[in-house]
């Protein structure tokens, strides 16, 4: 009896039957572990991909333990183990040890408990494959890019300006009604435009630097560029660099509504892209994509000749892997390739899994 009651207070949630789901029904992976010990550098992703056959379902079977403030957390250390209840498949996630040197330098183990910072938690996706698209990358409209406060000159007649310059920026607009201490440098790239309407979803702005504010007066700021990535130039934007700190959890779900979108942009990369590498879609908030929304990618088919009827047929499409949005703008988002079988090009396709609607 008081061997259940310790593994009771170690226990943190268990996983609902894998039948009886409203939603895609989720199947245990083939060769799947008995058992799993979270380590440091693990994901949530590749944790559940070891148990299940689609990863991203993993909240949807999970049950709240009213005991554990976010039982969706998890660290390394906990252990994640397979057992059957009535013959049903379910998951239990029992915490690991934490240590504590004492002032004595006696080590404490100690069961972990839900005071553990969240930071120290695993994420769903590798955090350092999206902390640049957060926290740089912006995608504005036209009227944004004319409204936005721009570089006007600075000290010396100089023209280009890097970290530690003092540079003046002008908004001849609110005037900096609401002045912030720091600001990002952008400048704006590529448009984005929808390959099957041709209609201009955005623009993107990259950011080139950092800046604090040292004085203002009127319409014009001096700032002093605390960071560079490259020149910063005459004409240069300035936007707002809210938080965008990268989540340490991120819930994956299926959209709530049927998606079809298109790989439109990559980074980086010439012809293709594959696991972990960051694609643009061409859907967006308008369209009902959320961040943490899971699509299935699809490259089209080859184009063969019949020889016997003489003709060309297009053979089906096939999956070629699968992303995570991870952050949404109005008209597109960003999304982080998370599976890939085979190169993923321009233009393939990203729609909703199989089932979810």
């Amino acid at each position: 009896m008081m061997m259940k009651s310790v593994q009771r207070a170690f226990t943190v949630g268990l996983l609902l039957s894998v039948t009886g789901l409203a939603s895609a029904a989720v199947m245990l992976k083939d060769g799947h572990p008995g058992k799993y010990y979270v380590k440091n550098g693990d994901t949530l992703w590749d944790i559940s991909s070891r148990f299940l056959e689609e990863p991203w379902q993993w909240p949807e079977i999970w049950q709240i333990n009213e005991e554990i403030g976010n039982p969706h957390l998890i660290y390394p250390g906990d252990e994640i183990r397979l057992s059957y209840v009535g013959g049903e498949p379910r998951l239990t996630v029992k915490r690991g040890v934490q240590e504590t040197v004492m002032s004595n330098g006696v080590v404490k183990l100690t069961p972990r408990v839900r005071e553990i910072a969240n930071d120290e938690a695993i994420p769903m996706i590798p955090a350092s494959a999206i902390a640049a698209y957060l926290k740089e990358g912006l995608v504005v409209t036209r009227q944004e890019i004319k409204e936005a406060p721009y570089v006007v000159g600075g000290r010396d007649r100089r023209v280009v300006f890097g970290e530690g310059d003092t540079i003046y920026a002008r908004d001849n607009r609110t005037q900096w009604e609401e002045l912030e201490q720091g600001y990002g440098v952008y400048r704006t790239g590529e448009q984005y435009v929808d390959p099957e309407t041709n209609e201009v979803l955005g623009y993107e702005a990259r950011q080139v630097g950092l800046a604090r504010v040292s004085n203002h007066e009127g319409e014009i700021v001096s700032m002093r560029l605390t960071d560079s990535t490259e020149d910063i130039r005459i004409d240069d934007r300035i936007f707002s660099t809210e938080d965008r700190r990268v989540r340490a959890v991120l819930y994956p779900s299926a959209p709530e509504t049927k998606i079809e979108a298109q790989v439109i942009r990559f980074f980086d990369r010439l012809n293709s892209v594959a696991r972990n590498d960051v694609v643009v879609l061409n859907k967006g908030i308008r369209d009902g994509l959320k961040e943490g929304n899971v699509l299935d990618i699809f490259g089209k088919g080859e184009v063969v000749r019949d020889r016997q009827l003489g003709d060309n047929v297009a053979l089906p499409a096939e999956k070629t892997g699968s992303l995570v949005v991870f952050r949404v703008f109005d008209k597109v988002s960003y999304g982080l390739i998370m599976e890939s079988t085979r190169p993923i090009y321009m233009n393939d396709i990203a729609k909703s899994p199989a089932g979810s609607y």
